[in-house]
């Protein structure tokens, strides 16, 4: 049996995991820390490089300590990491300023300027749409994209765009402090939209560069998720309780590597995730976009195909907020009735199974109330980054557990309009594979299931699938597995949710409110945002 480490880097923590590989992919044990993600003004959503970097050294250390695998054996190490983040940093491989994540829209100037003028298309100029989408097979129409990013920090920060030397996702910044090199994975690349994925001429394309003025000096030379993107140095090494000279591989984003470790391989296979962000995800052999669901097929770690990937930006999220607003007191009676363990990891496991249980009291439908849950504006099948969480249609009557149900339902409502979009160009599997901390949640699965009408199946540990696919690459790199293929041999279903018909009158009514919602509410969302934004900048006056 082989041992390998893979860090699962996600926008709030990092689960760090120890795979042995030899018939199956067995996890030995894993250690989560988190960190923050820190919400500024305008839009934006940064986080900090160092506590990446000290929660990976963390939980390295803690799997020796819980373990009796020493750091000698590890043969390999990679990554499964949040993706669209913009890591900018000088020759010295030092940022040059905080790490903006995906989630940040700050740059609503650049955007207009940069593709929303002239004769337009589904919010995009024609010309430069069309352009896009025959060189990459996606265009850059979302504010939420890196190249916007990118131009924000030129016009804004100007003294920290000169000091610019190479343009880094977040696994990239950590395979740099890991390795020394610069580097960036094939997914990785793709999703900063300025890759041409064209047969024969995959790389940097001059031409969107050009367009959209990025400088090319900027881009790191492009490898293979299964590629070495180099040996752990030194002082990295030392850093993580590892031994010097372990090979570091290229890995993927989280967009790519859950799929493949959820089993979903061949072509038609779907899969739902629910993190803190939420996917529908359907593997495809020939690119397709449909730019007025911003949906793209994007490329991934399996060179032949394509996910067809439609994005939620806020889904486990809103858990997360329910935890810290909606449900305080349950959460002291909880922990004071309990003896959970004392990692972040654990309590919020525990916590999320108790509220699961409590809503699990309430009739399906959460007493007509609906939620909508774009906490944090909206990506899919409408860009929008003033749209908001609202719930809608509270009476006398509605408690606490409603809303917090109605939070569950709406996320999976929106899961569902995805699937849906989706459903127009391509055709979806029957069964859905069902993956990230949320499907840890039976009750969670079989609202899943009512809402979209498809079987649902779920993993074994599936908050663990993203490193399962980081490990499956490096299995396949080191010659211990066959192909990523080959993976759904390694995957079976533990639970398996079929819909019930009775809800499906009341789901598919209540449904139809919440596509409406945003609608109704694109304008009021538009000028609330505006008046606060107002009302900041008058206080602001007198401070």
């Amino acid at each position: 049996m082989k041992y390998v480490i893979a860090y699962d880097i996600g926008t709030t923590g990092v689960k760090t995991c120890l795979f042995g590989i030899d018939k199956k992919i067995e996890l030995i044990a894993g250690v989560h820390e988190g960190y923050g993600l820190y919400i500024v003004e305008n839009g934006g959503a940064e986080q900090d490089e160092g506590e990446w970097w000290s929660a990976m050294c963390t939980t390295t250390k803690k799997l020796f300590d819980i373990t009796s695998i020493n750091p000698s054996e590890i043969v390999g190490i990679s990554f499964c990491s949040q993706m669209q983040g913009l890591v900018l940093v000088d020759e010295n491989g030092i940022t040059v300023r905080k790490p903006m994540s995906y989630m940040d829209q700050r740059a609503v100037k650049e955007i207009k300027e940069g593709i929303t003028h002239g004769i337009q298309i589904a919010g995009g100029n024609v010309f430069k749409l069309a352009k896009s989408l025959i060189i990459s097979g996606a265009a850059s129409t979302s504010v939420k994209d890196p190249v916007w990013k990118y131009k924000w920090v030129e016009h804004n920060e100007p003294q920290n765009f000169e000091r610019i030397y190479k343009w880094l996702d977040v696994k990239e910044y950590l395979i740099y402090r890991c390795t020394g090199q610069f580097v960036m994975t094939e997914d990785s690349a793709f999703a900063s939209l300025l890759y041409d994925t064209r047969n024969g001429k995959r790389g940097w394309s001059k031409s969107l560069c050009r367009m959209y003025g990025i400088n090319m000096q900027h881009l790191p030379n492009v490898i293979k998720s299964t590629d070495q993107a180099g040996c752990l140095t030194q002082k990295s090494s030392a850093d993580l309780g590892l031994v010097p000279g372990i090979p570091v591989f290229g890995g993927g984003g989280d967009a790519s590597l859950i799929g493949i470790g959820a089993g979903c391989v061949e072509t038609g296979d779907t899969h739902i995730y629910l993190g803190t962000s939420g996917w529908v995800s359907t593997i495809v052999d020939k690119q397709k976009v449909d730019v007025f669901n911003m949906i793209a097929a994007i490329v991934g770690a399996q060179s032949e195909n394509f996910n067809y990937f439609a994005e939620m930006e806020t889904a486990g999220k809103c858990l997360e907020w329910v935890k810290d607003h909606l449900a305080l007191d349950e959460i002291g009676i909880y922990l004071d009735k309990k003896n959970v363990a004392e990692s972040q990891e654990t309590i919020y496991t525990n916590l999320y199974d108790y509220l699961m249980e409590t809503i699990n009291m309430v009739e399906p439908g959460a007493g007509g109330v609906i939620f909508t849950p774009w906490l944090h504006g909206n990506r899919c099948p409408f860009e929008d980054p003033n749209a908001s969480g609202m719930f809608f249609n509270i009476t006398i009557n509605t408690g606490k557990t409603e809303l917090i149900r109605a939070v569950v339902e709406g996320i999976c409502y929106h899961l569902r309009w995805m699937l849906e979009c989706q459903e127009k160009k391509i055709k979806v599997s029957d069964t859905i594979r069902f993956v990230g901390g949320g499907a840890l949640s039976t009750i969670t699965g079989q609202i899943l299931a009512d809402i979209t009408g498809h079987k649902i199946d779920v993993t074994t540990n599936p908050q663990n699938v993203g490193s399962v696919g980081a490990a499956a690459v490096m299995g396949v790199s080191l010659g211990i597995i066959p192909d990523l293929k080959s993976i759904k041999d390694y995957v079976t279903a533990e639970h398996i949710f079929v819909p019930q018909r009775r809800t499906k009158v009341m789901y598919d009514r209540n449904f139809q409110v919440f596509k409406r919602l945003y609608k109704c509410n694109k304008r009021n969302f538009k000028d609330l945002h505006k008046s606060v934004e107002v009302s900041k900048n008058e206080l602001s006056q007198f401070s």
